[in-house]
């Protein structure tokens, strides 16, 4: 009964992981598209500094997590010490940088393609950095995650939407994507090396790391000098309290999801995570897809039986490995 219990708990952490990662960062994929595609006031300016909302929800999700673990799980002995994630905090400031700075010159749905393949690199930098190991099987979840949601991300770019961009550049935008996977996998695999160093660990206290050090790099690159762009997204915010607002609530959905990614992370490792958010992007065009009014395609239905087939084999692997943990015997 024990057994099975365990495996019924770590089954619903898995869904409540699920469930508030897709809610949260669903709409936050809303504002972010928002954010920069839209014109604000009668001067019908864009919001340029998209590297401004790193660094906002980097200091919103510091605090959170600050306020966190004072109320629910004080810092224990044993966990990961802040200076251990100064090196993931690098890599987790540009990364992101450079995949919302993407927005401005290629479509959301663009960008989704080219961040769909992110469980690779996170599988190839654990294999060749950290000597982890996978299963043939869990390349093959990855591979059918990562094409389904590139194929449906693919069909659904239309010239309607490449006509919001500010400054449409294919190359450009692209090359910034696959530069924020290379330092995303970085970043997932040190998460999953701290994690095994210092076991003890919380969610709370690698949110607080994270953010601690992608807070500080992001102050030295916004307000590091007299004319640096963090004074003019503020200045921007002033002018426009309506973008000011869509920041505040972008950032809060960051908070909540980045509970759930790192509790993810703490439970299941990076590739279970990545499995989530990947599918989370296919559920944000499904659902952008159905708001707008636009039917999918018998091939955009293909990639949908494509994408949640490697989501339900990769389940049914984690299922396989619960099954054969040896029970422990009672001492006669």
């Amino acid at each position: 009964m024990e057994v099975h219990g365990s495996l019924l708990q770590r089954v619903l952490v898995f869904s409540f992981c699920v469930v508030g990662i897709w809610t949260a960062y669903i709409y936050q994929g809303v504002l972010q598209e928002t954010l920069s595609t839209k014109r604000f006031g009668p001067d019908g300016n864009r919001f340029e500094h998209l590297a401004f909302l790193n660094l906002a929800q980097n200091v919103v999700c510091l605090i959170w997590s600050y306020i966190m673990i004072k109320l629910w799980n004080s810092r224990n002995a044993g966990g990961a010490p802040l200076w251990t994630y100064w090196s993931a905090g690098i890599t987790n400031t540009i990364g992101p940088a450079m995949g919302i700075e993407a927005l401005k010159y290629i479509s959301y749905p663009a960008q989704v393609l080219a961040k769909s393949s992110k469980m690779i690199p996170v599988m190839l930098m654990g294999t060749l950095v950290y000597k982890q190991r996978y299963s043939f099987p869990e390349y093959v979840c990855t591979l059918l995650v990562a094409g389904g949601v590139s194929i449906f991300a693919l069909l659904k770019t239309s010239s309607k939407t490449i006509s919001k961009l500010a400054r449409p550049n294919a190359p450009l935008g692209y090359g910034l994507c696959f530069l924020n996977l290379a330092f995303d996998g970085f970043t997932n695999a040190t998460q999953d090396s701290i994690k095994a160093r210092y076991p003890k660990t919380s969610a709370w206290e690698i949110m607080l790391g994270m953010n601690y050090w992608g807070t500080i790099y992001n102050m030295i690159y916004m307000f590091g000098w007299p004319r640096g762009s963090g004074f003019e997204a503020v200045q921007f915010c002033k002018s426009h309290p309506e973008a000011a607002w869509d920041i505040l609530l972008f950032c809060l959905c960051g908070a909540v999801g980045q509970n759930f990614i790192f509790l993810t992370i703490s439970r299941f490792g990076s590739l279970a995570n990545t499995t989530i958010t990947t599918t989370r992007k296919f559920v944000s065009i499904v659902v952008s897809s159905l708001l707008s009014g636009n039917p999918l395609s018998t091939k955009q239905w293909g990639s949908v039986v494509m994408v949640f087939s490697g989501l339900s084999y990769n389940t049914y692997l984690k299922w396989r490995k619960l099954q054969r943990v040896p029970k422990k015997r009672k001492p006669m």
